[in-house]
């Protein structure tokens, strides 16, 4: 019998609940579509084997379920009764859909009991295994394979046919092996006597001769070139999975001590990591330029009564708002409207990132990536400290912070151009090293980049957390490499199609990037369309920057931790607090 429902599933453990729940809304959330649900009595052992050639699969497996709940969905054409075929009695089951056009495809989600027996074919739809499986077979062409189990009995076999493997996993793999016909494949057990604990983090290591425990998760895996994802968020995947070794911007986040990051870097590469991290001395006490509150600190005493706070505040197109006062802001300190005693425009200098990406597809264009980082210390404040970092697959520091713009434009000649893009390492070098000391003073970063990130251990959503921590802003200026006029180049027949000089299309993952890194840390995203578009920029940026506001309000308590929230009382206006600079005292 069907029926037409959206489920919640409840799964084995609060990381696959959060899965599958994604899984089962993000399915079913297009009003134009349908959800088909069919459910079956399991008696004794279940054991399942589905073939869906283009839509995905995913099979979560529960203690709490005792029958085999199929849901079936579609964004496209309605599902017909005979799209999806079901078979079997007991716990023996086959579920075959019918392959449609791409936008018409049907994704199953698949609910078990445990220890079920799953068996999945697929070709390009990507497969989810979560649960505590007894046995799980996947085959796909091109479909990425994410399984999510308990890895504290588990075997697998790991087989690549048609290309060098692709992986990523939350545990220590053995090396990979090439097998006749121009395989590879990974295989071996994890046992739970070689579990080591580290910053509440399970470091799972190989055992290499091990009987198969009865109890044991069973992972046979084959692919022709898809990826395959062991216990590992999905959106977590850096743009290169290859192990490789450790730039110098992936050694100085791993000697940061910052644990997100260092962890997004070993599971891409991590005997190397290992190798690094197994030379580094104890971390010492991290050294400060100066007294500077507590990240995150938002408040600060400045008499016995009175609490001082920094904000800036945008319109709905995320622009400055200037010339504001008292009258503008309201003030709540743990859900009670405060008095506002002042509001100043804050005057105190940043510390200013530059960071250029000088990749293989500026390579010709050095010239005018030179001039554009030049037009951008003419136009920022004189007293401004500014810092240069150019990257390209690693980061090259061009010039520690300083005002001295003479000097800074002549460490411009210093840049070396040619290579992949690793901004996302790039941005997350400056965040744990570069301003890493500064936290609690005004930091910012201005990117100026022309493409996509390719070749970064660190992956976006790992650096979107680091940005928001860090309190600093970002302001990425996407430049596409077809702005760049001929006159910024030497032989421009050479190395600019004539059709490309003044417009360039900007991607789609270039840009919705951009949004997400200005928007996690209140700068702003500027997509240039046009040569005269920089400059604008340039000079929103240092207005930005500019317009800060530093408000004093009147405090009736003194609360161990305050709940501040403020508001600016202007149509359609975001207000961002920063942290406090300094600590200051009665």
């Amino acid at each position: 019998m069907f029926r037409l429902q959206l489920l919640s599933p409840t799964v084995w453990n609060k990381k696959a609940f959060g899965l599958a729940l994604i899984l089962c809304l993000a399915s079913a959330i297009d009003v134009f579509g349908q959800s088909i649900e069919r459910s079956f009595p399991a008696s004794g052992k279940v054991s399942i084997s589905i073939t869906n050639r283009n839509g995905r699969v995913s099979v979560i497996a529960t203690d709490d379920e005792k029958q085999v709940v199929v849901q079936a969905t579609s964004a496209g054409a309605p599902i017909e009764p005979g799209d999806v075929r079901t078979n079997g009695k007991g716990g023996v089951m086959e579920i075959d859909v019918r392959a449609r056009r791409e936008q018409d495809r049907i994704d199953l989600t698949v609910r078990v009991p445990s220890r079920s027996r799953i068996h999945i074919t697929s070709d390009a739809g990507a497969v989810d295994v979560v649960g505590d499986v007894e046995f799980a077979e996947v085959q796909t062409n091109t479909g990425t394979i994410h399984a999510d189990v308990p890895l504290d009995k588990l075997n697998f076999n790991f087989l690549w046919r048609a290309s060098r493997p692709r992986y990523l996993s939350d545990a220590e793999l053995p090396k990979v092996k090439e097998k006749a016909g121009g395989m590879f494949a990974i295989a071996g057990n994890l046992s739970p006597d070689k579990i080591a604990k580290s910053k509440n983090k399970k470091w799972l290591l190989l055992r290499k001769k091990a009987p198969v425990d009865p109890q044991a998760v069973r992972l046979d895996f084959r692919t022709d070139r898809g990826v395959i994802l062991l216990n590992v968020d999905p959106s977590m995947v850096p743009s290169d999975l290859r192990e490789r070794p450790l730039t110098e911007a992936a050694r100085a986040i791993v000697r940061s001590g910052d644990a997100p990051l260092i962890d997004a870097i070993r599971k891409v590469s991590p005997k190397l990591f290992g190798d690094y991290a197994k030379t580094l001395p104890p971390p010492e006490r991290e050294p400060t330029l100066k007294q500077s509150a507590a990240p995150g600190r938002l408040v600060a005493a400045v008499a016995p009564q009175l609490m001082r706070l920094h904000a800036s505040v945008t319109d709905r197109n995320g622009r400055a708002i200037a010339n504001l006062d008292a009258t503008d802001f309201t003030v709540w300190e743990n859900g009670v409207e405060r008095r506002v005693t002042s509001v100043v425009t804050t005057s105190e200098p940043f510390n200013l990132v530059l960071l250029l990406d000088v990749s293989g597809s500026v390579e010709e264009r050095i010239d005018f990536i030179r001039k554009a980082a030049r037009d951008f210390l003419g136009t920022a404040s004189p007293q401004d400290r500014i810092a240069i970092i150019s990257f390209r697959d690693d980061i090259q520091v061009i010039s520690d912070f300083s005002t001295d713009r003479r000097l800074l434009s002549k460490q411009l000649d210093e840049i070396d151009a040619g290579g992949a893009t690793a901004l996302y390492d790039s941005v997350a070098y400056v965040l744990s090293t570069t301003l890493r000391r500064l936290r609690g003073e005004r930091t910012a970063i201005v990117i100026l980049s022309d493409g996509d990130d390719n070749k970064s251990f660190i992956p976006l959503p790992a650096l979107l957390e680091a940005t928001i921590e860090s309190g600093a802003l970002i302001y990425p200026l996407y430049v596409p490499s077809g702005l760049i006029p001929e006159t910024s180049v030497a032989k421009p027949e050479n190395t600019i199609d004539p059709l490309r000089t003044r417009y360039l299309t900007l991607t789609t993952r270039a840009e919705e990037d951009g949004h997400k890194l200005a928007t996690a840390s209140g700068g702003v995203y500027y997509p240039i369309h046009r040569l005269e578009d920089l400059q604008r920029a340039y000079n929103d940026v240092v207005a930005q920057l500019r317009t800060a506001y530093t408000i004093t309000y009147a405090s009736n308590s003194n609360p161990t931790e305050r709940r501040v929230r403020v508001r600016a009382n202007r149509d359609g206006a975001a207000v961002r607090l920063g942290p406090v600079v300094g600590v200051a005292t009665p």
